[in-house]
């Protein structure tokens, strides 16, 4: 299946809908002052700058007001009145994700809008930032007046403290559809990729030029990071490389927001490996991380490291050069936006399959040295 390219938004209105969804989930809160500019830079990956801007065309919007000294805080009173110019949908449905990879949630979600464009639909989004009491919190938020959840599981490989909720959900009907992340074991429909098999096309491309000491960096409390390792054990041993625990870096979803000290701990681990020839990243996050420190050692890609990685999640694979999965964001969005719809018009659905899988789309780049063409 073709990957579509998504159009790239202005960066204001990136930070735009950030700030308007978090207003919307405080909406009925007093003096609710914004994140600060530092931190809507660090976590959007954006310019102090293009933050100023988004905030001025709020403030001139009213929305938002600033207070010398204190920061910026809601207008509530404008912002509700706003909403309710909004005519309300018949089907309100609920979209609640991590946030942590920036672009991945943006594709989806333009993917969930374009499928549900022509539907009579309330989109309302929920951010956990990968916490399991922000997961409940939201759970509980949607758990009456929604006829539908989209949900990326929080830290799904450990057990859940909130599967209460996910069962009184389902006692009450209201449909719910997991996509990349979901709970083993429960009854919800999940939308998935083939990680297996997009670990096996990796490593085979690794293999075949000639790379045998490849390590891997993966995502322990995250259910894709699973099955991304799983299908690197199985994938080394088809191609004839020994597993070795030395090469296998493991890390919490939440290590990677500290930058520094996760940079550190990765280096120790490549330094701890000198036969190591190639890495496979279990995702764009974790990507990002080792070529900024391969490049702040003196590291080139390829020469020093082969790289390659799952879940390339920017427009922007073509220029990098990296041989990765694409993550297939927008398409994504509008499988589960069809589907948790039909689920939605199903009064049987609870007996039907709504479950569906991508397999995996491989950018072939530049980023895999030829061991064998070295050697000769």
């Amino acid at each position: 299946m073709a990957v579509k390219k998504p159009e790239r938004e202005k960066k204001y209105e990136s930070v735009q809908r950030y700030v308007l969804t978090f207003i919307d989930q405080k909406k009925f809160t007093e003096d609710v002052r914004l994140p600060s500019e530092h931190f809507l830079c660090r976590k959007l990956g954006v310019s102090r700058e293009t933050v100023r801007t988004a905030l001025a065309k709020l403030e001139e919007q009213r929305i938002v007001y600033k207070r010398k000294g204190s920061g910026t805080y809601v207008n509530k009173k404008e912002f509700l009145a706003q909403q309710n110019l909004l005519p309300s949908g018949k089907i309100k449905i609920g979209v609640i994700v991590q946030g942590q990879d920036y672009n991945a949630n943006k594709n989806l979600l333009k993917g969930i809008k374009e499928a549900l464009a022509s539907e009579s639909v309330e989109l309302k989004i929920f951010y956990t930032d990968n916490k399991l009491a922000n997961e409940r919190n939201c759970l509980l938020a949607c758990s009456s007046g929604f006829h539908g959840l989209i949900v990326d599981g929080v830290k799904a490989s450990i057990l859940n403290p909130n599967l209460d909720c996910y069962s009184a959900l389902y006692d009450k009907d209201i449909r719910v559809i997991f996509y990349n992340n979901y709970y083993a074991g429960s009854h919800f429909p999940k939308v998935t990729i083939a990680d297996g098999q997009c670990a096996d096309a990796l490593v085979k491309r690794l293999a075949e030029k000639g790379h045998r000491h490849i390590a891997g960096i993966f995502v322990y409390d995250n259910y894709q990071g699973i099955e991304k390792y799983k299908g690197y054990v199985q994938a080394l041993q088809t191609y004839g490389d020994v597993y070795d625990d030395r090469y296998v870096k493991w890390y919490i979803s939440d290590d990677t927001l500290d930058a520094k000290e996760f940079s550190r701990t990765l280096w120790r681990f490549l330094q701890s490996i000198p036969e190591c020839t190639a890495l496979v990243c279990c995702n764009y996050m974790i990507l990002k991380t080792v070529l900024s420190l391969l490049e702040h050692h003196h590291k080139e890609v390829p020469k020093d490291y082969s790289v390659v990685a799952f879940d390339y999640s920017d427009t922007d694979w073509m220029d990098s050069g990296i041989t990765a999965s694409i993550h297939p964001g927008f398409e994504m969005g509008l499988e589960v936006g069809k589907r948790i719809f039909r689920m939605i018009e199903d009064s049987s659905y609870k007996i039907h399959e709504y479950s569906y899988t991508f397999k995996p789309t491989i950018y072939e780049g530049w980023s895999i040295k030829d061991l064998g063409q070295a050697e000769s």
